[in-house]
């Protein structure tokens, strides 16, 4: 199932538009293993739990399950090993100023194939309150009424 302009999906993190106000988005290669990338060919991976975190000025995924690969060998990799992300210098540097203001967090949104490359999509987001989440939900609520009120209408 290949996708608009070579970008095939993996997997989505839909909790993250739930937990946080998403900001500026980023495309981040990862650094991975053989048998890492033919589990995510499998669409085998978590990214619930899954953060970016910057290190002696390096970004990296924490968080993130990528199972073992079933046909694998001793060489198999470990599911949730912290994995480099690779961005530009410019875009590293713009990062850590964002990050060191209050709030703000490096969170994954989506991963997907892109010329046969693994690519994360990187968010920097400010976590919302419980009530901006309530807020949300009822505004989505109120809009799903007005769409079905419109079509009973037409």
């Amino acid at each position: 199932m290949m996708a608009r302009n070579g970008v095939k999906p993996i997997a989505e993190n839909r909790r993250a538009r739930h937990d946080y106000h998403l900001l500026d988005r980023y495309e981040a290669g990862l650094q991975l293993t053989g048998t890492e990338v033919k589990s995510l060919r499998d669409g085998r991976v978590t990214l619930g739990q899954a953060y970016a975190d910057l290190r002696n000025g390096e970004v990296w995924l924490i968080g993130a399950h990528i199972d073992e690969y079933a046909q694998g060998n001793v060489a198999n990799h470990e599911p949730e090993r912290d994995r480099k992300l690779l961005l530009h210098r410019r875009e590293i540097e713009s990062l850590i100023g964002q990050v060191q203001q209050k709030g703000l967090t490096l969170v994954p949104t989506r991963m997907y194939f892109k010329n046969g490359r693994v690519k994360l999509e990187l968010a920097v987001g400010r976590g919302k309150e419980q009530r901006d989440k309530r807020r949300d939900i009822a505004k989505r609520d109120a809009q799903r009424d007005i769409e079905r009120a419109l079509r009973r209408r037409r």
